[in-house]
């Protein structure tokens, strides 16, 4: 039995370990250089006020123009081309872009009008245009699908941006830098295998990424539980070692037993950071559609945006977008300046930092009133609600506080934090999501607080084991090459002593 366990070990490491040390070499890269994204700051940041001057249609005529006969599920005022647009979302659907002047519905949008967007986004920069891509290296996102075909734009900035642009809306929904490009050759794009992504073998990247992960992960514990049992504590071997090893097979197994153990949690929590065959999303999510308490149909506010606009204008805020929602059944209109700031209005009423915390806490037992509600005011991050430093996976997204945390007794003990600067859900953490938090997140990442506010820390350790498994990686391919070689050479003098 244990000769098959160690032939195991050996074969798939011989299949496995480059692999491996491109994951821990990617890894490091990835703790400093995320792969592109646009994230909401940078859309906020990029976006002219919206002005007075000529806006706008009502917001029954926007929904008219959308040609949909149901109301929308999000609506916002943004700009498009330095012109002022409604953005109508649909769930299942397509979202609805009207121009707030004129009505007019956009379906898809010119080169020379991507040019125009590009110039929003970067108004004294020299433009180039690249060109239009489905999908490209820096474009895999599923997320970006509903603006496909993209428009590619370089420009001739600091930083040697490359900006994509929904052929759909208009809007910059991506932009590149020449960093995060030359990085993410050995960062991003090779650590999720995303060679695999935007061609025929598409179909095929999640299942691989699953399975290489599975197999690295037997061959890891193999590793580890022949390490040990090789591994002689109080005795030494005829060497004058712990170790039976010498020279590199030493180092792997020396080593193996000092960093194994992390290495065996990097690799099986890569493969959980996949959701292997929906372990956590096999309890259906709590439906919040109540939390809003009535539709978004104009006769829901009373005021137009243009009177929106001079009220948040009057107060000093200057609005780059405007959002409509719905908080138990009240009218909400958010504003949010280029800074990332934002101010709200409840009705017909004044301007706020802040929505009312009754109104909150009443929108969300509405969620699930004949259940068990606990309600709670987070101040400070724990460890289910923290931010990360924006070039992270999950980093771009907004975690204020302080934050309104809800728990439920359904099926999948859903959590729910909203934000009471908007009214906003920002995130529904079922039972699956939080155990994804510390099978995926923790074991991978490390986001442990204690860490990530005492950095340096977190680096160090991060990039010290990572070292480690890289070692245990790079001679376990030496191992590996070099019995290859031994059968190669092998087999060839057997064909040559073997009769004609």
């Amino acid at each position: 039995m244990k000769r098959y366990l160690f032939l195991w070990h050996r074969w798939l490491g011989i299949v496995l370990c480059l692999f491996m040390a491109m994951w821990f070499i990617s890894g490091v890269v990835m703790m400093y250089v995320g792969y592109p994204k646009l994230t909401p700051r940078e859309h906020l940041a990029h976006l002219p006020p919206l002005q007075t001057t000529g806006c706008c249609i009502s917001l029954a005529e926007a929904q008219r123009s959308a040609g949909r006969e149901q109301p929308p599920d999000s609506m916002r005022l943004t700009s498009l081309r330095d012109e002022a647009y409604f953005v109508l979302g649909y769930r299942g659907a397509a979202d609805a872009v009207i121009n707030a002047r004129s009505g007019e519905r956009v379906s898809s949008i010119s080169a020379a009008q991507a040019m125009q967007a590009a110039r929003q986004f970067a108004p004294d920069v020299a433009l180039r245009a690249d060109g239009l891509v489905d999908e490209d290296v820096w474009t895999h996102s599923r997320g970006l699908d509903a603006d496909r075909p993209l428009y590619r734009v370089q420009l001739q900035d600091v930083e040697q941006r490359l900006l994509y642009i929904s052929s759909r809306t208009g809007a910059v929904v991506r932009d590149a830098t020449h960093n995060e490009r030359v990085w993410n050759w050995v960062g991003a794009w090779i650590h999720w295998l995303y060679p695999l992504r935007g061609n025929w073998l598409q179909g095929a990247w999640h299942n691989t990424v699953v399975y290489l992960s599975l197999a690295a992960t037997v061959m890891a514990l193999l590793g580890m539980w022949l390490g040990v049992m090789r591994w002689r504590g109080k005795r030494r071997y005829r060497n004058g070692s712990h170790s039976p090893y010498q020279g590199v097979a030493r180092w792997h197994h020396v080593v193996g037993l000092g960093a194994g153990g992390l290495l065996v949690c990097w690799i099986f929590s890569g493969l959980m950071s996949m959701n292997p065959w929906s372990v956590f999303s096999r309890t259906a999510p709590l439906n919040t559609a109540a939390y809003s308490g009535g539709e978004l149909t104009p006769q829901a506010f009373t005021q137009s945006p243009a009177q929106l606009l001079q009220q948040f204008q009057a107060s000093g805020f200057v609005p780059v977008e405007l959002t409509w929602r719905r908080v138990a059944g009240e009218p909400v209109i958010v504003a949010q300046n280029a800074s990332g700031a934002s101010e709200v209005v409840l009705g017909a009423g004044p301007v706020m930092q802040r929505l009312p915390a009754e109104l909150l806490e009443r929108a969300a037992e509405s969620v699930r009133p004949e259940g068990e509600v606990r309600k709670e005011w987070l101040n400070t991050y724990d460890f289910y609600y923290y931010a990360r430093t924006e070039h992270s996976m999950l980093g771009h997204l907004d975690k204020p506080l302080p934050v309104l945390r809800v728990r439920f007794d359904d099926e999948a003990q859903t959590w729910l934090h909203i934000d009471p600067r908007s009214g906003e859900i920002l995130s529904q953490a079922t039972s699956g999501r939080r155990l994804s938090r510390v099978l995926f997140a923790l074991l991978h990442s490390w986001d442990w607080l204690p860490l990530l506010q005492n950095r340096p820390l977190w680096d160090v350790l991060m990039i010290g084991f990572s070292i480690g498994g890289l070692l245990i990686s790079l001679t376990g391919t030496v191992m590996g090459w070099r019995r290859l070689r031994r059968k190669a050479v092998h087999a060839k003098a057997r064909q040559r002593s073997s009769p004609p």
